[in-house]
This record gives C-alpha cells, structure tokens and sequence, in this order.
C-alpha cells in the first residue's frame, strides 16, 4: 500500500468559513448563534501568540504553556486580559495539555455538565486555532464519520478515486496536522469506536479502494469526550482505551466555584444571544446552585438533613440553563429583575425527569428544606405554585 500525503480534499466535509451561502450571504463570527471558540477569542489568542517565546511542539500554534494560560486565564505583560475558560484544577488542565503534546491521544471523562465540550473546543482552538473537526457520536454514527465516506455519483460514474472520496474529520485532521474531536465516544457503536485503533496507533489511515494511506502530519491528536453515565452503553474496547491518555473532569469542587462558572457563563451567552439587560441576581444564581449540589450530594450544605437524590444529573450545564432562560422570563415578562418565579419552572424541569419518583423528591425537598429555610419564602411559593 502506498504512503501518501494526498491531495484529498480535506474541506470536503464543510463549508469553509468564506463559503457563499444564500445568495452571496458569507458567514461572519459576528452575526453567529454561537462562534467557534478560535473566532470568539480571536483576538486573546493573537496576543497570546505574540508574547509567547517558549517551544512550541510541532503544528501547536501556541506552546503549551500558553495554552494553559489561555485556558486558565492570565494577565498579559502587554495589558492583555486572558479570560478564564476553565475554573477548576490547573493540575487537571496541565495533565490535559501534556497529553496532547506527545503521541497519546486524550479522552476527557466526566459526569454531565463538567466541561467536557467544553475544554476540548477550547483546547483545540488554542492548540490548533481550529476546533472544528468535530464527529458528534450518537448510536447512529457510522464508520464513514470516523474514516472516509464517498460521493455515490461521482464514484457511479468514475469509479474509485481521490476526487470521489470524502474525507471524514478525522482524516482532515489527519491530512492537516491538526485536532480531531470525538463527542461522546462511548454512545458510538463499538464496532465504529475501534475504528480509531488504526488511526491512533499507526497514524495512518489506510484506503483500501484506492490502495494508499493517509499518514497524519505533525500535530495531529485527538480529543474525545465521554460522560461517567454511559458508560455502560458501548463501553471502550481495552485495545482502544490503552490508546488514550484518560483526564477525569470533576463537579465544581466547592460553591463558589460553581457560582463563578455559572455567573460568568450566563453573562457570555446573554451576550452571544442579544437578551435585555437584566442585573444578574447573585441571590438567584447561589440559590439555584444550593438546590442542585443539595440534591447531587443527597444532604444539605449543614449536613442536617438526608435528602433523596433525583435521576437527573444536575449539572453546572443545567444550572446555567436555568438561570439564563429566567433571565429571558424576567426581561420578557417580568420587571427586569431576576426574581425567584423565573426560576421556579426552570429548577422543577431539570429536577423532575421522572414524575412519579423525581416528583416525590422535588416534593419533600420543598417542604423539608425550601419551606423552613431563612429568606426563601418567596421561592418555596412560586415553587408550589408550579407544581399545583
């Protein structure tokens, strides 16, 4: 089989960011739901390039030093601030980052809402300055997203050959030097998972109808993500997982760390989403992240009382949730004030996935600890008031 650096169209798969779409409309991170993460910090990453002299592995666009300092924020000597994309241990992004600079692939492994996405687009994009490469695993996803698909008409018409074939992410990265990310890799199908063992082990991606390979180019790794709860669904062959380096992102450590993350996420995507200003309530946010670790934990923060845990996960990504869709109810429908009924809703639906159990939980958690609890008299009501 022939080695080769092909002539594959690596933007086969998407859309380039100068691509012509509806009538001459080009996207711009401007105008974006939600930018890339490489588009949004454009100009901190630029920054960061600039003062950064250490060794840069190669392909990196930044050493990883400075890729720490991206992640986990900085002041610059040139007054550059470098925003906190990630608030936990420096020791767990450090681990994260050395991964990544040798040949090992890492997976990032942790309960929903740990930031796993999270940290692996932003990795990407201070690693690569491009994040997305991206297969999103589902029960459905097919070995093409992970190797190569084809286009049927020209293939009908030509036969196998490099203009018909459709590289997957992972072969673009591959092709380019650059990070593949894998979203939830164990609710992908096993058979489809191993599909990697080549890839990461040989570097290579061998295609048999043409007779050649992809090898990858220098900078190439993968990121995959992989939440603690499926586990059990298609769980990681013991060959594939020898060939990831595994980082476990844990909850928020303390409250107030969780308090920061949702106060400072909340205010991106309000303005990512163009709501009305409304004053972020740090009384609603604390209380809403109260509730949540309560019910993970099974007891509350005085560990007086035993409480039952719901089937939901509870996240920091929920309670985010919650609080940016009050803040959308305040600004629409209320008095511009983050109010105690804005939230109410919010918390029973991420609560009560099951009616019959989680409602009993949510029930006794109210009249248990809500009701008697100092100063939340008014949300134990607007509580009640959504589950009458």
């Amino acid at each position: 089989m022939t080695s080769t650096t092909p002539s594959v169209r690596t933007d086969a798969s998407r859309p380039s960011p100068s691509t012509t779409l509806d009538g001459g409309l080009r996207p711009s991170s401007s105008r974006a739901l939600r930018p890339h993460a490489e588009q949004t910090y454009a100009a901190e990453l630029e920054a960061l390039a600039t003062t950064d002299d250490r060794q840069r592995p190669p392909g990196w666009k930044l050493s990883p030093w400075a890729v720490t300092q991206y992640l986990l924020g900085a002041a610059l000597e040139d007054g550059t601030e470098i925003t906190p994309k990630y608030i936990g241990s420096r020791r767990v992004v450090e681990v994260a980052v050395a991964t990544l600079a040798t040949d090992r692939a890492l997976l990032l492994i942790g309960v929903p809402g740990t930031a796993k996405t999270w940290l692996s687009e932003h990795l990407a994009a201070a690693i690569a300055g491009d994040s997305t490469l991206l297969v999103q695993g589902t029960a459905g996803t097919s070995e093409e997203a992970v190797r190569y698909g084809w286009n049927y008409a020209r293939l009908l018409a030509e036969g196998p050959s490099e203009a018909a074939l459709v590289p997957s992410p992972v072969m673009t990265a591959m092709a380019r030097g650059s990070i593949g990310r894998i979203e939830e890799l164990t609710r992908m199908p096993s058979d489809v998972q191993d599909g990697l063992i080549t890839v990461l082990s040989e570097k290579a991606l061998p295609v048999a109808e043409l007779g050649i390979e992809v090898q990858a180019q220098r900078g190439f790794n993968i990121i995959a993500t992989a939440n603690d709860r499926d586990r059990g669904v298609n769980d990681l062959s013991s060959a594939l997982r020898r060939r990831f380096n595994t980082v476990v992102l844990p909850v928020p450590d303390s409250v107030e760390d969780e308090i920061r993350i949702v106060t400072q996420r909340v205010e991106q995507l309000g303005r990512a989403l163009d709501l009305p200003e409304v004053p972020t309530s740090l009384t609603e946010i604390q209380r809403v992240v109260t509730v949540f670790r309560e019910l993970r934990a099974g007891v509350t923060e005085d560990n007086g009382t035993k409480l039952k845990s719901p089937s939901g996960t509870l996240s920091t990504a929920e309670a985010i949730s919650v609080i940016t869709n009050g803040i959308a109810l305040a600004a629409h429908f209320g008095d511009g004030q983050l109010r105690p009924a804005d939230v109410a809703a919010g918390i029973q639906g991420a609560v009560v996935q099951d009616r019959v159990s989680d409602g009993v939980v949510w029930r006794e958690y109210l009249e248990t600890v809500a009701r008697a609890r100092d100063g939340w008299g008014e949300f134990y009501r607007a509580c009640r008031e959504v589950g009458a």
